[in-house]
């Protein structure tokens, strides 16, 4: 395929093996023990050797079969934006707090980009083997069952799941947020891995959610199966998602979780 146009499918099925073989090598090494080997923008932001490890594994694997694509990796960068033709987009180890403390809520999560669209992504959780796939068009899935999101209409009734950022000052005021909107919610979840969260919320296991600091390596492959599976995913007053702000959320949900948030200020602070 390296002289080709590949299909969305045909991109899935790369990413899924590697996806697959960079899982057991991390849950390899965390069963081996793992430790911090560096910290990023905190002290709380760590970096483990596996981190570093599985993403190498992904890259080389990548230019085994497509080498002229180009790959943005959270580890070691990349292309950051607007390629054209072919950019992976992987997060080695979704969760690496979770993964630290063996908590068995982390992921290994790649996405294809073409032409500045996410067309295919695969997550999967390095803990239990769950695997979530999806194709732009072709619909989001797990062990063989196409996914749909909840029906839940009621903002009061919504399980919704939401993350916090490494900086103290951002989750404080994070914080301040959750501190209002579990009021007007069935209640929140907070379990430390973006890209799981999505998935969780693709399948109705979650009603919704929403953080803000999201790079494109958290939202890339969970953003295309929360989509693929119903949800509207989308940042405030009509911009993309991204950085600002990610709502993930029922169609009957997003405008009611979107005001909530944005009298909140939930994309504001540091």
């Amino acid at each position: 395929m390296t002289g080709s146009t590949p299909t969305a499918r045909e991109l899935l099925g790369i990413a899924v093996e590697v996806a697959r073989d960079a899982a057991d090598t991390a849950a390899r090494m965390r069963a081996e023990g793992v430790s911090v080997a560096a910290t990023k923008s905190t002290a709380t932001d760590v970096v483990t050797a596996a981190d570093r490890a599985v993403e190498r594994q992904v890259l080389a694997a990548l230019r085994a079969v497509r080498p002229t694509d180009v790959v943005l990796g959270e580890e070691y960068g990349g292309v950051a934006a607007g390629a054209d033709g072919v950019r992976w987009i992987v997060d080695p180890i979704d969760g690496t707090v979770n993964y630290l403390y063996g908590l068995p809520y982390c992921a290994v999560s790649l996405a294809a980009e073409v032409d500045g669209r996410v067309v295919a992504g695969v997550v999967r959780n390095v803990s239990t083997g769950e695997e979530w796939t999806a194709t732009a068009g072709g619909g989001a899935w797990r062990d063989g069952r196409r996914l749909r999101c909840s029906t839940e209409t009621e903002l009061g009734q919504a399980l919704v799941a939401t993350g916090f950022g490494y900086d103290a000052g951002r989750r404080r005021h994070q914080a301040r947020v959750v501190a209002e909107l579990i009021g007007d919610v069935r209640d929140i979840r907070r379990m430390g891995a973006a890209a799981l969260d999505l998935c969780l919320a693709a399948e109705g296991r979650l009603d919704a959610y929403y953080e803000k600091g999201l790079a494109a390596w958290d939202l890339a492959a969970g953003g295309l199966i929360a989509a693929e599976a119903g949800l509207l995913v989308a940042g405030l007053d009509g911009r993309p998602a991204g950085p600002d702000l990610v709502i993930a959320a029922p169609p009957a949900l997003f405008t009611p979780l979107h005001t909530r948030l944005a009298a909140l200020d939930a994309s504001g602070g540091p």
